[in-house]
């Protein structure tokens, strides 16, 4: 069982920055695929961007060259850096916790993201 904790969110202008957290229990974090995700309301909820335990990242097309996610493996904490943020990132962040070998995983209980315009 791992546990995961957001933090981070928050209201900020179009423009700004956030780095979000993730801290996740347990002594297994180095194996696990990290990931966050994001649900905007009304919507489905989203891939972000994803990081490998040996530290490959994957990135959604909306959040490339605007977001950075990162690792902590001593900390057991992920990371994402949100650069030049749109009033379309709005949304509920979610941190997602996975071992390589399967599809499904753990969800933290999310941190709330809101750029105004």
């Amino acid at each position: 069982q791992v546990q995961l904790v957001e933090s981070g969110g928050g209201l900020v202008q179009a423009g700004g920055s956030l780095r979000l957290s993730c801290l996740a229990s347990g002594s297994i974090f180095r194996l696990l695929v990290m990931g966050w995700y994001r649900q905007a309301p009304g919507k489905q909820r989203e891939l972000v961007a994803t990081i490998a335990p040996a530290g490959s990242t994957n990135y959604a097309d909306s959040a490339k060259g605007r977001f950075s996610i990162s690792r902590d493996n001593a900390k057991n904490t992920v990371y994402l850096q949100m650069n030049s943020l749109k009033p379309e990132d709005t949304a509920v962040y979610y941190c997602n916790a996975r071992p390589l070998t399967t599809a499904s995983g753990y969800w933290g209980q999310g941190t709330q993201v809101t750029v105004s315009s």
